[in-house]
């Protein structure tokens, strides 16, 4: 299928052909799902932790004689009952990560596209590089295009706009050979770079 290819002042450039079995494939819930579950996961970053009696300091000696005092039999202090004792089955450091299948990751792709494109959010702009890096050259360019909640996606890695996006906490930006399912979703407006669009035709096209 053909659409329009704008310039950064919002004038149509020309057209571009985008692959139908990615922005217009059957949108399959549960696939979206564990891909936005699976970038959800890789976020956290595991490093939580706590001390079970053997590591909390203290409680060496028995608080007091077994029997005689009248009192519940303890062994040390450091027992979780004990304020300051060690916790019961708390969290330790782990990895949440997920890594999804290639076959599944490309098919939630599809889906998340073709999602975006039949909500009219999808928007293919000219190649373009920033000049300075600042964000008011970035902010600017969102403007005349109407963006107010939106992803940039890009084929190269361009320190200078990824400065730029960085302080527009309403505008990410993405590198195509990089794609976060979960930046997708939760954005009303996604443009994609011409150059960037047909890496996408061709990474993501069915049976690839």
């Amino acid at each position: 299928m053909v659409v329009d290819v704008y310039t950064l002042e919002g004038n149509i450039k020309g057209q571009i052909e985008l692959n139908e079995s990615i922005f217009n494939a059957k949108i399959n819930d549960v696939l979206m799902y564990e891909l936005i579950k699976a970038a959800n996961a890789n976020l956290r970053q595991g490093t939580h932790d706590t001390k079970e009696r053997s590591y909390v300091s203290g409680g060496g000696a028995k608080p007091w004689r077994q029997k005689g005092t009248g009192r519940a039999r303890q062994g040390s202090i450091r027992a979780p009952q004990w304020k300051g004792g060690g916790a019961v089955f708390g969290p330790h450091p782990r990895d949440y990560r997920i890594e999804l299948p290639k076959r599944i990751k490309h098919e939630a792709y599809r889906s998340l596209l073709s999602m975006k494109f039949k909500e009219g959010s999808i928007k293919i702009i000219e190649d373009f590089k920033v000049v300075d890096g600042k964000t008011k050259e970035v902010a600017a360019i969102a403007k005349k295009l109407n963006i107010s909640k939106g992803i940039l996606i890009t084929d190269i890695e361009d320190n200078l706009l990824k400065r730029a996006i960085r302080n527009i906490p309403w505008f990410l930006y993405n590198n195509v050979n990089r794609l976060s399912g979960r930046d997708i979703f939760y954005t009303k407006t996604v443009l994609i770079t011409e150059n960037a669009a047909k890496i996408i035709n061709s990474k993501y096209a069915k049976g690839e």
